[in-house]
């Protein structure tokens, strides 16, 4: 989900930059973009393959191991640092259009991708239609991009301020969520999140909201008004400090509430067995939904890596471009491949059909093998190098089909 600008994009009445600024500026956006989206896929497919994937959570401190709390809770920074640039790219694509444009792109984008959400990504994920409906990253940045169809009408200031407020503040919504008798229905459920995720929404079906999108739009809105670090008179050297300013506000702000253990995630930490453990004890943030405190250690370090790798151009981040610039390709279609390689190895092992259909009526309805079948660590990663790198050539041949196909309209929802 990248917003392609080029020197020619810039409206008339702004100021006209040299090319290769506007270049190196969105390519630093896609090189970080591409980056996530590969380390995104590391934890699809411990998902699908990885032994204890079903049987245990990979940050439980009591079990965890060193490699497994590390290979989860890098990816952590996946998701808020998309919405973040999804908010910047919204900005940008404001330098060249007008306001009823830019309103009406965000309103039928946010539509398309909930629908795509739905109708996609549910049905990669699981080998079902409509059972179950998962609400996960697609819909929250969908209806996100619904609600900035409105909110960039606003002043700039405006949507600061409200921004601001919607990530610092949410979480005194936990108050609420914690307090005796306190049940989340379906609404509440999408706004912020609360005790309850799993609704039936017809006999033996149910919606999963994992999402809700209260905090995404918040922090979207933030990305939007970091797009203005990026205008064209901005020099390289200003948005340098800014964002490492912003970075360094981000993880210290981070640290200063993580250590006073009073507001920001609603799970405190505490002292454990061992040191490293009691790490992993203040590291590990709340992300269903994603916490103050778990959007600053995740967009803090993403942030300087836009400020680092601006002026970093070679051959990896020129891969790493070509996955940025075909995010929405490659994210279905990586579900795809792996939700299909888990499939052969389920047959494979001798599994039939009877205990396929089995696995399937339960959550996660993916082709689970009975008794915790599935592969260390090391296998898993060999696994994901080989899906990312397969994938490398489709993004590749798509990326240019892109740039030679500008007159098609429907590629920019895509």
């Amino acid at each position: 989900m990248t917003f392609p600008l080029t020197h020619k994009s810039v409206t008339a009445g702004s100021l006209n930059p040299a090319p290769s600024v506007i270049k190196n500026r969105i390519e630093s956006i896609d090189v970080l973009r591409g980056l996530i989206m590969i380390i995104m896929a590391l934890d699809h497919t411990r998902d699908f393959f990885h032994a204890q994937a079903y049987t245990d959570d990979p940050l439980n401190l009591d079990t965890t191991t060193p490699v497994l709390f590390a290979t989860r809770w890098i990816t952590h920074f996946c998701a808020p640092t998309f919405a973040l640039l999804s908010g910047t790219s919204i900005y940008l694509q404001g330098l060249r259009k007008s306001p009823s444009e830019l309103s009406l792109f965000l309103l039928k984008r946010g539509l398309w991708l909930i629908v795509a959400e739905v109708l996609l990504i549910a049905p990669a994920d699981t080998f079902t239609l409509f059972n179950p409906i998962t609400l996960v990253v697609f819909w929250s940045l969908g209806i996100s991009m619904v609600f900035m169809a409105g909110l960039t009408w606003l002043p700039f200031r405006a949507i600061l301020i409200l921004g601001l407020a919607i990530v610092l503040g949410h979480n005194l919504l936990d108050a609420v969520e914690q307090a005796p008798g306190f049940t989340s229905g379906f609404w509440w459920a999408l706004f912020h999140g609360g005790n309850h995720r799993v609704f039936d929404y017809a006999p033996g079906r149910v919606i999963v909201v994992l999402y809700p999108f209260l905090p995404w739009l918040g922090l979207m809105m933030l990305g939007y008004c970091l797009g203005r670090l990026f205008a064209p008179a901005v020099s390289a050297t200003k948005r340098q400090q800014g964002l490492f300013y912003l970075s360094a506000g981000a993880i210290g702000l981070f640290v200063g509430l993580r250590l006073l253990n009073g507001y920001g995630d609603p799970f405190p930490w505490s002292v454990q067995k061992d040191g490293l453990t009691t790490l992993f004890s203040f590291l590990k943030v709340h992300k269903y939904p994603p916490s103050l405190l778990y959007m600053c250690i995740t967009v803090g370090p993403g942030l300087l890596g836009l400020a680092l790798l601006e002026n970093v151009h070679n051959r990896v981040t020129a891969v790493l471009r070509t996955y940025g610039r075909t995010a929405f390709f490659y994210y279905t279609i990586h579900f795809y491949v792996l939700h299909t390689l888990r499939m052969i190895v389920f047959f494979a092992a001798g599994h039939t059909l009877t205990e396929a259909d089995k696995s399937l009526q339960t959550i996660p309805m993916r082709f689970v093998l009975p008794g915790n079948g599935g592969y260390n660590l090391g296998v898993v990663y060999l696994i994901w190098i080989a899906v990312v790198a397969s994938l490398y050539p489709l993004c590749r041949w798509y990326d240019a089909y892109k740039t030679r196909h500008k007159e098609q309209w429907w590629l920019s929802y895509l």
